[in-house]
């Protein structure tokens, strides 16, 4: 079992809670001397002291986890790319730097996203503001990955309604009709034109497109009822790190009611027992609960409560293209923010065969290995000649976990060469062997020769080579 040192998240957390290293070291049962020379990484966390500190602070054990670290230099590497290649600082100072001083490096992550954006804007003539601000949409997929995609408050009032109005497979739809109408007053009508939904305050009318699947209205019904029973709870969640006027506050606020519809219509307790029981088989779980794969998907992404924990999952949506328009993690795999993530990757082999699921085994640079299964789904807006939208839906765990998936029968997962080499885009990827390579890698020499070539797209000198 590796040890763990985390001195600079336990030293961040005892002075976050205002208290002295004799404070800690008495809630601990320690002595002072022995936490301050796990403060200094002299000392590795133990796991009685793990235990304490999770008894103590309420917060979980993966607060002290490498792969946090480890997602933390991910980020580094890709918003510092250019210092990166060149050489004006290497990739070990950055973990050393994540690892002991995590708040000095997420500043610097910032600084480094802020330049990043300021540089794209002055590229575009958009103007040179220092503190031009990310995309709403960017600032709340951070929202969500910051809290590794589960709001505990808001998935606990989720199953108490689901619960109170009798929610049950094959009964959604009946259940939230019901209340929507007894508590608040408000019927369901046919839409027209493109509007998938819209709801009128004044006449107190849910309009639903009848293009919308029976899981999709159920879905659109289940935020419409988070937003009139629990808005104000909801608006304080987005208040936890958006002003409550900006633009990212209106948006957090409806990803958290989503949140709470995906909880709602799926309750944790049941839907957690489900997964286990089915060994995480999607296509039954879909099946048995009425819903779209991508739904299901999303929500196995959330099981992470506290004493009831599912797989830790990644989930990802991507398009043909490669740009992601869903990326939510509860585990330390890393999504590019750049764009161009690693064609390896099976979630886009998926698109060559819509309809099956694809399976894989990967590994990242560090050497973490990771289960993967994608498979692309298409949606039509229901008429003849009309585009729809293809995305590939991926959902991916530690090895560790792949056990305890059904995707997991007849791999050999204790085999490293049955993993396929990834990263995570070939920008700021580290393999430098890659015959998949887009583009070179940064902070090395290129082996530049005119007399021969390689297989490799762009071959690195060896060190000291001129």
């Amino acid at each position: 079992m590796s040890k763990t040192y985390a001195g600079a998240r336990l030293r961040r957390l005892r002075e976050e809670r205002r208290m002295s290293q004799a404070e800690l070291a008495r809630a601990l049962a320690i002595s002072p001397s022995y936490l301050n020379q796990m403060e200094h990484d002299s000392r590795p966390l133990t796991v009685p002291v793990l235990l304490k500190l999770t008894e103590t602070f309420g917060v979980d054990p993966t607060f002290f986890s490498e792969r946090d670290t480890s997602r933390l230099v991910a980020d580094l590497r890709e918003a510092l790319a250019g210092e990166l290649a060149e050489a004006r600082v290497a990739p070990s100072e950055l973990s050393e730097l994540a690892g002991r001083m995590p708040g000095v490096a997420q500043v610097l992550l910032d600084l480094g996203r802020r330049n990043q954006l300021l540089a794209e804007r002055l590229a575009d003539g958009r103007g040179s503001a220092p503190d031009a601000p990310r995309s709403p949409h960017e600032e709340i997929r951070d929202f969500f990955y910051r809290r590794q995609n589960y709001l505990h408050a808001v998935d606990l009032a989720a199953e108490h309604l689901a619960e109170e109005i009798g929610i049950r497979p094959g009964e959604v739809l009946r259940a939230l009709t019901a209340r929507l109408t007894d508590r608040h007053g408000v019927r369901t009508a046919t839409g027209t034109g493109d509007l998938l939904h819209h709801y009128d305050e004044d006449t107190r009318t849910l309009h639903l497109s009848p293009r919308l699947r029976p899981g999709q209205r159920a879905f659109r019904m289940a935020t419409q009822l988070a937003l009139l029973e629990h808005g104000d709870d909801l608006g304080r969640q987005a208040a936890e790190d958006f002003p409550p006027a900006s633009s990212a506050h209106a948006l957090a606020r409806i990803g958290i009611a989503n949140y709470f519809a995906a909880a709602l219509i799926l309750p944790y307790t049941a839907f957690h027992t489900a997964a286990e029981e089915e060994r995480y088989d999607i296509e039954r779980l879909t099946d048995r609960h009425g819903l779209g794969y991508e739904t299901v998907c999303h929500r196995l992404s959330t099981l992470q409560r506290p004493r009831l924990r599912g797989v830790p999952f990644s989930f990802v949506r991507v398009d043909r293209a490669g740009n992601m328009s869903k990326r939510q993690s509860a585990t330390g795999f890393h999504f590019s923010r750049a764009g161009g993530t690693c064609p390896l990757w099976n979630v886009y082999e998926a698109f060559a065969a819509p309809g099956r699921i694809h399976v894989q085994i990967a590994e990242m640079p560090d050497g973490q290995r990771y289960l993967w299964t994608a498979r692309a789904v298409t949606r039509h807006r229901g008429g003849w000649g009309e585009p729809g939208r293809t995305y590939a839906i991926g959902l991916g765990c530690e090895l560790r976990h792949a056990h305890r998936l059904v995707y997991s029968d007849g791999l050999d997962l204790g085999n490293a060469s049955a993993a396929t080499p990834i990263g995570m885009g070939c920008r700021v990827c580290e393999r430098l062997d890659c015959p998949q390579r887009a583009a070179p890698p940064l902070g090395r020499p290129l082996r530049i020769d005119h007399h021969s070539s390689t297989f490799v797209p762009y071959p690195v000198a060896d060190r000291g080579e001129s």
